[in-house]
């Protein structure tokens, strides 16, 4: 479990930017690790890092739908947007013309420059969160990933820093997507 920094891209190797197994260098088996999913570069919180190949598809393909929670600090004052309607339809990104899968926001705090808000998605498409928000018209100004199916980023773990999960984590996750 890393707690992911801004600042690193979610890569194994790239030649021009920090990679999140930069983070890991001391690590004897950093080299063998890789990312389950994707976070942005300017994308905080919690990130799987894995040698576990079926596990890591699993969590990550679309058929599971796992969701994953974000905590999100996002422009101008939501609370005139009845959510319950994304829960059930999702919504149609205006740029993409795609309707995404349901989602649920809970919205945290508000003020006319901005709120606070959790939003739990079960889809992995790049800039999704941001993308919903943008077309809400409150775009996300910072974002954290807080939750991957039932495993919450260790609220112990400072930003750049990881733990390795433990026997009963890893079994939640394993059970999560049927294996053993």
């Amino acid at each position: 479990m890393l707690n992911k920094p801004s600042g690193y891209i979610t890569a194994t190797k790239d030649e021009n930017l920090p990679t999140v197994l930069d983070l890991l260098a001391d690590e004897p088996v950093a080299d063998k690790l890789f990312p389950v999913g994707r976070l942005d570069f300017d994308t905080e919180g919690l990130l799987i890092l894995t040698t576990d190949g079926q596990l890591a598809h699993r969590l990550a393909h679309p058929k599971w739908e796992i969701e994953k929670e974000y905590y999100a600090v996002v422009e101008g004052d939501v609370s005139g947007i009845n959510f319950l309607p994304f829960e059930k339809e999702g919504i149609l990104l205006k740029k993409d013309k795609y309707r995404t899968k349901p989602f649920k926001v809970k919205v945290v705090s508000t003020s006319d420059e901005q709120s606070e808000i959790f939003i739990t998605v079960s889809e992995g498409k790049y800039h999704i969160v941001k993308k919903i928000m943008e077309s809400l018209g409150h775009p996300v100004k910072y974002l954290k990933r807080v939750r991957i199916g039932n495993l919450n980023l260790d609220e112990n773990l400072e930003v750049g820093e990881y733990r390795p999960l433990s026997n009963e984590e890893v079994e939640k996750l394993k059970s999560l997507v049927n294996l053993k």
